[in-house]
């Protein structure tokens, strides 16, 4: 099942090649992709995500400041009536970080070297789960995630 996904790249971040990766590997297999472009604030990903009725919003972090850019996204999408909202992550995340962004309703973290293919089975998954009306979303606090 094609989804409508937004790729991201909050913060002041300025290296987007691993975003892009994301974004053409999605397309490829069949998923409408909005890239945001560098530099976005948590607000402005929350706008992209409401305008484009976009069902999954993966953030790229590479500057360390992933324990404070993810909540906010994550805490703007609820707040907003959005909270159906697919959270995934990926970039440079410390194994030591992941349970508290997983307590937030993030449902996937991709680190560095993680093939496509990975990325594009937990769409998949994620694509069953909600055909079987199963939550997944960033405020369906339900525990599960990839892994």
């Amino acid at each position: 099942m094609s989804m409508r996904i937004v790729i991201a790249k909050p913060g002041l971040d300025g290296h987007d090649r691993g975003a892009k990766v994301i974004a053409r590997a999605l397309r490829d297999a069949g998923h409408e992709v909005i890239y945001t472009g560098l530099r976005r604030k948590p607000s402005e990903i929350v706008r992209v995500v409401m305008d484009e009725d976009a069902v999954a919003v993966g953030l790229s972090t590479l500057s360390g400041a992933h324990n404070v850019l993810i909540p906010k996204v994550c805490e703007e999408l609820i707040s907003n009536g959005m909270g159906d909202v697919i959270v995934f992550a990926g970039g440079i995340i410390p194994e030591s970080d992941r349970d508290y962004l997983y307590s937030l309703g993030v449902r996937a973290i991709f680190g560095p070297g993680t093939k496509t293919s990975s990325i594009i089975d937990f769409l998949e998954i994620i694509s069953e789960r909600k055909n079987s009306q199963l939550d997944v979303g960033v405020g369906e606090k339900i525990g599960w995630r990839w892994s």
